[in-house]
């Protein structure tokens, strides 16, 4: 079969970018009769569009507030007649159905008005109805119908129009037909997610993803294994890294984004001017100041062999005073990210040409719901936040920690939730100097964190002494207290809630130590 010219167009958009100009050639180069609704034909009209209103096709008038409108046998009647078929020609015939060759349709904007904290009512009122059905139509009768729903592909609609004697042709027509499947699938999961949520809570019995890829990647995580990134719109931030603009650099690695990630996760937990250094997962280098300059000064000191190569993110603008000390420390890293940037910190960025440098336009607290796969499932769960109230904390020991020992404790406990279990993390001078990740045991991870930490002190010419500790679980026995205790420890904060809390309290109090219990765990697997 030919491919059919484009006769009649049916037109009813939400989105009305180059809509006036897309109706406006399809009358005037090819003679076009369009076909439309509403606002739409309203926004037509108005610019000198001929058009054929809805009611004078079906013969009845759009009623229920807009509601009831294109169902309708003229419109789907001649969406779906098989222009070979002959009882179906003969059937439209005799009932007055004209075919319909073209469907230029988008749909209410149910994410947004969902997004805008619209009440239930009115959420209800911008669920599309014959909008997808008008797209559904027309899509399943692609060998004679070309199905728009973007105007984005306006433009190269009308140039193969020009190209081939006003028709489309069937390699378009399928890949439109495509895309209206997956445009409609992924309304009707929002839809559906939503009144889960509004129904069924945070975990529903179902839930469908809607995945949209980003970009192709390289390779995974290693050369061997192919890659892609998807983005879940559902579940994304304003101000989250699938929403960052990247301003210089290479594209992003599997690793990369697994990293940055963590690190824009990390930085965001604090209020003050706060910079993160992270490498493989964990941040070797954290710290909080008065000026990102100083913040990053800080923690690089913690682990500059560490700091090669890492990802740096920064919950404020990031300054050229800072980009500069970067500069000055030799370091190189992979990815920087923050919220925005000075110009000359910008200008000196983009002088090195393999940094990846992302701009969220912003800083606000992850998505409410985190999901990891595994073999042939998933894990979904809520988005791990330190948002306990330290007026609910308890000390059980018999030295209470001072002012500053507490507002130190709060830097390490923060850190601490963005290190691998098991998960020590020893800070002073509000910067996380030591670090014992992944470790099968808490005393390993205990010994590793203070022979950092005295490390970094000594680089730095201060003594290691009035450390402080966080720990992301229980210590399960004393052992952990003794050791921290031998490298100058003076302070721990920890969830509580083990067996032998009772032993711990103990040996901080042989000690001197104060103790302080969350009552929260932060795992990091």
């Amino acid at each position: 079969m030919a491919d059919p010219v484009v006769k009649r167009a049916l037109v009813s958009v939400t989105d009305k970018t180059g809509i006036v100009e897309f109706a406006q050639a399809l009358t005037n180069e090819f003679g076009v009769q369009v076909i439309s609704t509403g606002g739409t034909a309203r926004a037509l009209q108005e610019a000198g569009v001929a058009v054929t209103p809805i009611e004078e096709v079906t013969e009845f008038p759009e009623m229920m507030d807009g509601r009831v409108k294109t169902l309708h046998p003229r419109v789907h009647g001649g969406l779906l007649a098989k222009r070979d078929n002959a009882q179906h020609m003969a059937e439209a015939a005799e009932h007055g159905i004209e075919m319909i060759d073209m469907v230029v349709v988008n749909l209410y904007a149910f994410e947004k008005t969902v997004e805008s904290g619209a009440d239930f009512g009115t959420c209800i009122e911008n669920i599309d109805i014959g909008g997808p059905s008008m797209l559904r139509s027309a899509a399943k009768n692609f060998e004679s119908v070309a199905v728009v729903t973007e105007p984005e592909s306006y433009d190269a609609i009308l140039e193969e129009m020009r190209q081939n004697g006003g028709a489309t042709t069937r390699d378009t027509r399928v890949k439109l037909a495509l895309k209206v499947f997956q445009t409609t699938n992924s309304y009707d999961g929002a839809i559906a997610s939503w009144l889960q949520g509004q129904i069924e809570g945070a975990t529903p019995d179902t839930r469908d993803l809607h995945l949209v890829k980003q970009q192709d990647l390289r390779y995974g995580e290693n050369p061997h294994q192919n890659a892609a990134f998807y983005r879940v719109d559902e579940f994304a931030s304003a101000h989250s890294l699938v929403n960052a603009e990247q301003l210089n650099g290479k594209e992003l690695s599997y690793n990369n984004i697994l990293d940055t990630d963590a690190c824009w996760t990390l930085v965001r937990e604090f209020d003050e001017p706060a910079v993160v250094i992270l490498k493989h997962q964990n941040p070797c280098g954290s710290a909080v100041a008065a000026t990102v300059a100083e913040a990053y000064d800080k923690a690089f000191e913690c682990d500059p062999k560490s700091a090669f190569g890492g990802i740096i993110a920064a919950n404020v603008t990031v300054s050229q005073e800072m980009v500069e000390h970067i500069n000055e420390n030799k370091q190189f890293i992979e990815v920087v990210i923050a919220p925005d940037y000075e110009q000359g910190a910008l200008d000196l960025l983009q002088q090195k040409k393999n940094v990846r440098v992302l701009r969220t336009g912003g800083i606000d607290a992850p998505a409410s719901l985190e999901f990891r796969s595994v073999d042939g499932g998933m894990l979904a769960q809520s988005i791990d936040r330190v948002n306990e109230d330290p007026a609910e904390f308890t000390v059980p020991t018999d030295r209470k920690p001072t002012e500053d020992e507490m507002h130190e404790l709060l830097f390490a406990w923060k850190v601490c939730k963005g290190v691998k279990s098991n998960a020590i993390l020893v800070s002073k001078n509000h910067a996380g100097i030591g670090m014992g990740p992944g470790q099968p045991n808490r005393v390993d991870s205990a010994k590793l964190a203070c022979e950092r930490a005295h490390e970094a002190c000594d680089r730095m010419g201060v003594p290691a002494e009035g450390l402080v500790c966080a720990s992301d679980a229980f210590f399960p026995f004393r052992d952990n207290v003794d050791t921290l205790a031998s490298y100058g420890v003076t302070a721990i904060i920890q969830p509580g809630g083990s067996i032998r809390d009772d032993e711990s309290i103990q040996a901080c109090n042989e000690h001197g130590i104060a103790m302080v219990f969350t009552g929260h765990r932060h795992f990091r697997h």
